[in-house]
């Protein structure tokens, strides 16, 4: 049982007491329609029934057990407790703008009359009830009580003008608590926070479900990403259960992206092949060329992982047709791939046991790629001999404007496709004219990866980088790739204006940053021992004057094993190919060529010494035209030695 004694809260004064509890208060003296009146005119209402309950309780002598049964209702003895609801009268509420007009006397008389219409009940005394403790002594569990009620009476009032109607109460009852307020500052401070409170609890409730407690819905954020979150008043299975729930959510909204896509059974999928670009943050299947285009479709870096793929990969897979009216207005604009049918020619699950291009052991070449084709190709049966390539040699051709590079380039890409079938063949032309690269494409028999003048210098870079990606991919998995470059000068052009700067700006206006991109990509070729080879023939620039072409060529200098010198005096007097034999050879040539070969080219050298590059090359070239074949040239050179012509 508990004590019914008065306390020093207990006798506060009435404005200073909250709205839920003078509605309990006024329920405890029979008063009806309480939830219904002002805090001015609840106030007066229960002053009016403490004035007439006063000598009736002092006439009637109720026993102790009846006083205790009554005043139950209202002792907040736990947490769960709320306020007893007691029936309202079933006039219509009353608004905010009729209780401003009306003046509290008329409340307080409609009251009185209500009271004296009552049926007889057991009359109560103030210092018979157990009132609620102070606003400054409260505890959470009372501040959840409050906001309960609070919304209770927001309902009945209607949702739409809660907010206008606890603004007028506060202005009304601001009003009428001034005198008390003046005596009593604290308590009157106390009752505004209180008010405050409860507006601000009306508030958050307004936006969520009626179907869930009040309990529940105390201290939930406004985010609709919290409003799900769990409360204080859930069992420990409960929580454990929404904690699931909520790592189950976030990690399908994180890892949308890292999800292999589905493929529905109404799904119409489009075949798609292309070379894969990987870059920082995604990939994409490059399906037009080596360049970025509309048509290109995105491959997720979850699946980039999945199945190992490499930049440079030839992929072929299927993507979803779209469905009319999709992604109209999203930000989508490639389509993603859902299946993998091949990567490189193998099935999606072979590509995973390659190795890694960076770690495979280079050798020296040692088997020689034949670039004698017929009688009329000179060029190459003269760089046959002079200056064989092998697989894996990492060659330059050292040529000055006009000299004739672009025919011999196109000469050995020829008789490479014509003599070695089985080797992947790669034309890349960097800064070149588009009429060459429209020429080279229809007579090539190889694939030719272009990037005219008029593209950025991003787009010249961009190019060579998946080109060269991409033959090493093939060497992975132990094919023979040759690649013919045009040029190394022009790649180092394209990558100083790309590359950020780093400082260090040699001769030339060249930054030191921009040679590092083209040496690897020149270093790459390499002979991969227990199968594969990758060789690199590229030309370089000269004779224009320029120092920028001097230091690029210097930077290049001791890094290749093969060398092939044009020479612009040559060319100026017709005479093609214009090779300069005697600075023309490849390092370790005896590995390449038979011994009856080396012995009569090194007797060519040897003839050669000290004489005029234009006189010996003319005298070499007779001699050729008078052969059909290199082994006839030979056989002509054993008998009758070449020498040098004097001026």
């Amino acid at each position: 049982m508990t004590d019914t004694t008065p306390t020093a809260e207990q006798e506060a004064p009435l404005t200073s007491m909250k709205v839920a509890d003078l509605q309990a208060l006024a329920a405890g003296l029979q008063i009806r329609g309480a939830r219904s009146l002002r805090k001015g005119a609840l106030i007066e209402a229960i002053e009016a029934a403490r004035s007439s309950a006063e000598p009736a309780a002092v006439a009637a002598e109720a026993p102790a057990e009846a006083v205790e049964e009554q005043a139950a209702p209202v002792e907040p003895s736990a947490p769960e407790a709320v306020a007893p609801t007691f029936a309202v009268d079933e006039t219509p509420a009353v608004t905010a703008d009729d209780h401003t007009e009306a003046p509290a006397s008329e409340a307080t008389e409609a009251t009185e009359t209500e009271h004296s219409s009552s049926p007889s009940v057991p009359e109560l005394s103030l210092d018979d009830l157990v009132l609620p403790p102070a606003r400054g002594e409260a505890s959470e569990q009372d501040d959840a009580r409050d906001e309960d009620q609070g919304r209770a009476g927001q309902r009945k009032r209607g949702r739409g003008r809660g907010r206008r109607g606890r603004g007028a109460d506060n202005e009304q009852s601001t009003d009428n608590a001034e005198p008390a307020a003046k005596q009593e500052e604290a308590p009157a401070e106390q009752s505004g926070d209180a008010q405050d409170d409860e507006q601000q609890g009306g508030r958050r409730q307004r936006g969520r479900s009626r179907g869930r407690g009040g309990e529940q819905a105390q201290g939930r954020p406004e985010t609709p990403q919290a409003q799900d979150a769990p409360s204080d008043d859930e069992t420990d299975e409960q929580r454990r259960s929404r904690g699931g729930r909520y790592r189950d959510r976030k990690r399908g909204r994180g890892g949308a992206e890292d999800t292999e896509p589905e493929i529905a059974a109404d799904d119409v999928l489009l075949p798609i092949a292309g070379i894969l670009d990987v870059l920082d943050n995604y990939a994409f299947v490059r399906t037009s060329g080596y360049l970025p285009g509309p048509n290109d479709v995105y491959v997720s870096l979850a699946q980039v992982k999945k199945y190992q793929l490499r930049k440079g990969d030839a992929v072929v897979g299927a993507i979803r047709q779209p469905r009319e009216g999709e992604n109209q207005h999203g930000r989508q604009k490639f389509n993603a791939i859902v299946r993998f049918d091949a990567i490189n020619g193998q099935s999606p699950e072979e590509p995973r046991q390659r190795p890694d291009f960076d770690s495979l052991t280079a050798l020296y070449p040692q088997e020689r790629l034949r670039l004698e084709t017929s009688e009329d190709r000179v060029a190459t049966r003269l760089m046959d001999l002079f200056a064989p390539i092998g697989k894996g040699t990492r060659g330059l051709i050292v040529a000055p404007p006009k000299s004739g590079k672009s025919i011999v380039l196109e000469q050995v890409a020829a008789a490479v496709a014509k003599n070695s079938p089985d080797v992947h063949l790669m034309v890349v032309l960097i800064d070149e004219r588009p009429e060459e690269v429209t020429h080279m494409q229809r007579t090539i028999q190889g694939e030719v990866v272009a990037a005219t003048f008029d593209l950025p210098a991003d787009d010249q870079t961009t190019v060579a980088e998946l080109a060269i990606e991409r033959a090493k991919r093939l060497v992975e998995l132990g094919h023979d790739v040759v690649v013919l470059l045009d040029g190394v000068t022009q790649l180092c052009r394209a990558y100083n204006l790309a590359a950020p700067a780093s400082g260090r700006i040699l001769p030339g206006g060249v930054d030191a940053s921009a040679l590092t991109p083209v040496r690897r990509f020149f270093g790459s070729a390499k002979n991969v021992e227990n199968g594969g080879s990758l060789t690199i023939l590229a030309t370089a620039m000269i004779g224009t004057g320029s120092k920028t072409e001097d230091t690029i060529l210097e930077s290049f200098a001791g890094t290749g094993n093969m060398e092939l010198r044009l020479s612009r005096d040559i060319a100026d007097k017709r005479v093609f190919p214009a090779i300069d034999i005697s600075h023309s050879q490849t390092l370790r040539e005896e590995q390449l060529l038979t011994p009856q070969e080396v012995e009569a080219t090194w007797s060519i050298r040897r003839g050669l010494t000290g004489g005029n590059a234009l006189l010996s090359l003319e005298a070499v070239l007779a001699r050729v035209a008078s052969t059909t074949t290199n082994a006839e040239f030979l056989a002509s050179v054993a008998k009758q030695p070449i020498r040098a012509a004097k001026a």
